[in-house]
């Protein structure tokens, strides 16, 4: 099977498929680099032996050896889902998979999904929920965590293969058909901000950033099994597509999710990610990598196609040059006691607005080497909740606000600001930047914000620690808004005792200027 041209050697592989599929009693998913057999319990993976401007699978032994390589790849993030290689005996017409012989194909095995476990599919029917996207944020801080770091020495992701993947990504929509006037603004902006982020890629190789991932980290790539969710698939074909800065990796799902409308999930995964991993200095090469997974899914599909549309998927070019344009930094501080409700309106307004959310209460803890929902009293046996510590808490909240700012993200910092000394000195940051500044004052009875923090201690798995006695003594010394405050017109309250409209909400914080 290996020896002749190309296209006798395909025959004779998908006779072997159809053989297989007879024996199996399998259906059979294709793409253009394999074929999958599904018999019901197992997943039968045989690589094509195509050869293709990105990835060679013409002689036999580089087929066996990737097969061995994705099943090592993937066991990192799916050991429950990948099973074994099994070499594939006989002939075309009447494969054995055990035998004596030489192999004449091999099969990568993993157990079948049940039908719509992918999150694809799961966002099509309309029940991807957002705590399935926490649980695979969560889970991806922790693969990269432990993943294997790139060497000083290494040749991945180096300024100069960052932007030539993603200027090569462009060169081949400027051959399968994209619009000229598209891709020269899409080259012009390439080029710029290749030579402005050129000491952060440097920066990001020097600490660590560049691992090994998964690399082909979209929606149909991660699938909902008894609860879990978790990546699989990873690419196994050429290391410099998964040995790649993490950022890359989280943005790829990112992307994947905004191409399809659902820009609200997107930033949902985008903050866990950060909450759980605290690579807040990865924002500023977010939306390049945002672009770059756009145009690779774009010519992609334009060569599946074989035509210069995307025969009804996402217009993913459309979104490269929108996130490519796109520029609408502004910054909203909360306001108010625990209990108050900040954070529920947070998280809700940060889906509606796509923004970045910082948390006091998370950042707090990582500067203490906590993670978000550590009990800092077992750790710290001094506490967390001094002034020094807040002081540094509140400076951490800004130079990563300022970072984030800079980017051209929308950034929400979820902390009490109880002092107007704290609220001023974000207010400067917004001048500084450049920006427009919102304070989102949050309020409620005090009935209730009592019975909300009694509650939150009871239930746990929250990373606020405040208790009744911290309410009590927030409530007494908390500096309330000036009336310059309130009168600059840049102040929202909201009385969470009642039920808020968060789309109107955002409506307001984006029409600031």
């Amino acid at each position: 099977m290996t020896s002749g041209p190309p296209d006798l050697a395909c025959t004779a592989s998908a006779e072997l498929v159809a053989s297989l599929r007879r024996q199996f009693g399998a259906r059979v998913v294709e793409t253009h680099v394999s074929w999958v057999l599904l018999d019901g319990r197992f997943a039968w993976k045989i690589k094509k032996p195509v050869k293709l401007p990105f990835l060679d699978f013409g002689d036999l032994a580089t087929r066996a050896r990737l097969c061995f390589e994705e099943l090592r790849l993937n066991r990192r993030l799916a050991p429950a889902v990948y099973v074994d290689v099994v070499p594939i005996h006989g002939t075309p017409a009447a494969p054995r998979l055990h035998g004596d012989g030489p192999a004449i194909e091999y099969a990568l095995r993993m157990h079948e999904f049940p039908p719509g476990a992918l999150l694809s599919e799961q966002l099509a029917a309309g029940s991807l929920q957002p705590e399935h996207l926490d649980r695979l944020a969560q889970r991806l801080a922790a693969f990269h965590a432990a993943a294997e770091v790139a060497g000083p020495d290494a040749p991945w992701a180096t300024p100069e293969v960052v932007a030539g993947d993603s200027l090569r990504a462009l060169e081949g929509l400027v051959s399968h058909g994209a619009a000229a006037a598209d891709c020269n603004a899409l080259r012009t902006w390439l080029q710029a901000q290749a030579a402005r982020l050129r000491p952060t890629w440097q920066a990001r190789r020097r600490a660590g950033s560049v691992r090994e991932c998964h690399g082909d980290l979209h929606l149909a790539n991660a699938v909902l099994l008894e609860g879990e969710v978790t990546a699989f698939d990873c690419l196994e074909f050429d290391p410099a597509l998964r040995w790649i800065d993490v950022f890359s990796d989280v943005a790829f799902l990112v992307m994947d999710l905004m191409a399809h409308g659902r820009g609200d999930l997107a930033f949902r995964f985008l903050n866990g990610y950060l909450d759980d991993s605290g690579d807040h200095a990865g924002l500023p090469v977010l939306r390049w990598y945002l672009v770059y997974r756009a145009l690779v899914r774009a010519l992609v599909a334009r060569i599946r196609s074989g035509q210069g549309g995307e025969a009804g998927g996402p217009d993913h070019l459309a979104l490269a040059l929108r996130l490519a344009g796109e520029g609408d930094a502004r910054l909203l501080v909360t306001h108010g006691v625990s209990g108050s409700g900040k954070s529920w309106v947070a998280q809700r307004l940060l889906q509606q607005a796509q923004a970045i959310r910082l948390r006091s209460d998370v950042e707090r803890k990582r500067l203490h080497g906590l993670r978000a929902l550590d009990a800092s009293a077992l750790v710290v046996p001094r506490g967390i909740y001094g002034q020094a510590a807040t002081r540094r808490t509140y400076a951490r909240l800004r130079e990563v606000a300022a970072l984030a700012l800079a980017a051209g993200e929308r950034v929400i910092v979820d902390a009490a600001f109880l002092r107007r000394s704290e609220r001023d000195d974000f207010r400067r940051l917004a001048h500084e930047c450049g920006v427009p500044f919102t304070l989102l004052h949050c309020r409620a009875p005090v009935a209730l914000l009592r019975e909300r923090v009694h509650l939150r201690g009871e239930r746990g798995g929250d990373p606020s620690e405040a208790d009744l006695a911290v309410l009590d003594k927030q409530l007494a010394g908390a500096e309330p808004l000036a009336a310059e405050e309130e009168g600059e017109g840049t102040a929202i309250t909201v009385d969470t005792g009642a039920p808020v409209d968060i789309e109107a909400l955002a409506a307001r914080w984006l029409a600031a200027r």
